[in-house]
């Protein structure tokens, strides 16, 4: 009994984390409604991003916080009324862009990130989907030499952390991505990034390895968790179903807050980053060598299994809100702009919602005041490139062990 573990969760960070606490002995049943992969895991460019230390509320913020207000760019938007109800939310993330804070997240991001890199490059060999990483980087474009220029804090904060990079002029970029019309006079190569041309996939894979490993995956509604008198978990299942676990691993994304606050009675401030996705084949032959990031059109262009995948900025607006295509159109238009973009290949654009804190850092660790109840949410729109790493910090803490660097950025305490 004290080794069994129900995990709430099935996309990147649920399955990293079953596959970890598996692998140190644990008894694990994984649940979710949705097959794992198939929500918010789903939809995300593929990008094992080392760039992605430096969260969007950082210092540099405030220079462009006038324009993102105004609401009209495809890189944000916002619903002011969510907003209006979330206003503690909003000023917390705000108050934490500058540079005490900041450079704590970094620090903590960087070396999740880089836990989790050396963890993805393990699972997909041993999941057997290897053939889906590319080592090629990821590329930042930039379509003024002005918003070259405004990057400058960011390059600086990479070579900071030693995120290798490289500058590139209009000829250097057309060496690396010949089929990139000829819009961006300067790029920037991520280059110790890597992608994978189907993250769905990748998690799908992670999930039937854990299953060959003899894990259990039920695919069910949890309606409720409560401790019971033997000091352990119930898990309760809409159609009835009970388990009962010593520990709980809360992994649910976008849906943490409303399930924590219903079942525990914890109020999470999370907001939620929606983003779109579409794809698109690619007009007489051209391609892509590895995702680009236009950071004038406000999207990702992404290499896929399914074809080219265009993915939005963020849209901070209620989890279950109606759908608004706006970004996507001015990310096709961008797009269609800088790549010979063909048509779309699906009849409706993808939607998922990616968890953010005020402070861009997730939660990792035991929940203050329900000991055996283990947080694992709050990866904003990073998870596909933090999920193992936290997976790792997490097992360590559940064993009693040692973890690979200091957890405390990501202790629970700092909201709950």
């Amino acid at each position: 009994m004290k080794n069994t573990v129900a995990i709430l969760g099935a996309g990147i960070v649920g399955v990293s984390c079953a596959l970890e606490l598996q692998r140190r002995g644990f008894d694990v049943t994984l649940l979710d409604r949705s097959a794992p992969g198939r929500e918010t895991s789903h939809g995300n460019a593929g990008v094992l991003a080392s760039s992605s230390l430096v969260p969007f509320n950082n210092p540099g913020l405030w220079a462009s916080l006038p324009k993102l207000l105004k609401n009209t760019s495809a890189s944000f938007r916002y619903d002011p009324l969510f907003m209006a109800r979330n206003l503690p939310w909003a000023l917390g993330f705000l108050s934490r862009a500058r540079a005490s804070v900041f450079e704590e997240t970094a620090t903590a991001l960087d070396a999740l990130i880089r836990l989790s890199g050396d963890a993805h490059r393990r699972l997909l060999v041993e999941a057997g989907v290897a053939h889906r990483l590319r080592d090629t980087g990821w590329m930042f474009l930039y379509r003024t030499e002005e918003a070259f220029a405004a990057g400058r804090r960011s390059r600086e904060t990479y070579d900071r952390f030693g995120v290798a990079t490289q500058a590139l002029d209009a000829r250097e970029l057309s060496e690396l991505e010949p089929h990139l019309k000829p819009i961006f006079p300067r790029a920037l190569w991520i280059k110790d990034a890597a992608s994978v041309d189907s993250p769905g996939r990748v998690v799908e894979a992670y999930a039937q390895l854990f299953r060959a490993r003899g894990g259990r995956i039920r695919q069910a509604l949890v309606e409720r968790i409560e401790r019971s008198q033997a000091e352990a978990w119930r898990v309760a299942e809409e159609d009835g179903t009970v388990h009962e676990v010593a520990r709980v691993v809360l992994a649910l994304g976008p849906w943490t807050r409303e399930f924590a606050k219903k079942t525990l009675g914890l109020s999470v401030p999370m907001a939620f980053e929606r983003g779109y996705h579409m794809h698109y084949d690619a007009a007489g032959g051209a391609s892509l060598r590895r995702p680009i990031y236009d950071t004038g059109g406000g999207y990702v262009l992404s290499p896929m299994a399914q074809g080219l995948r265009l993915t939005t900025g963020v849209q901070l607006a209620a989890r279950d809100a109606p759908r608004n295509f706006v970004q996507l159109d001015l990310a096709e238009r961008a797009a269609r702009e800088a790549f010979p973009l063909d048509q779309r290949l699906e009849a409706d654009p993808w939607m998922g919602s990616r968890p953010t804190l005020p402070d861009s850092r997730p939660i990792i660790g035991e929940c203050p005041g329900h000991a055996g109840l283990w947080l694992a949410f709050g990866h904003q729109h990073i998870g596909f490139s933090t999920g193992p790493g936290t997976a790792a910090l997490l097992g360590a803490m559940m064993a009693g062990e040692a973890c690979a660097f200091d957890p405390a950025p990501f202790r629970a305490s700092r909201f709950l």
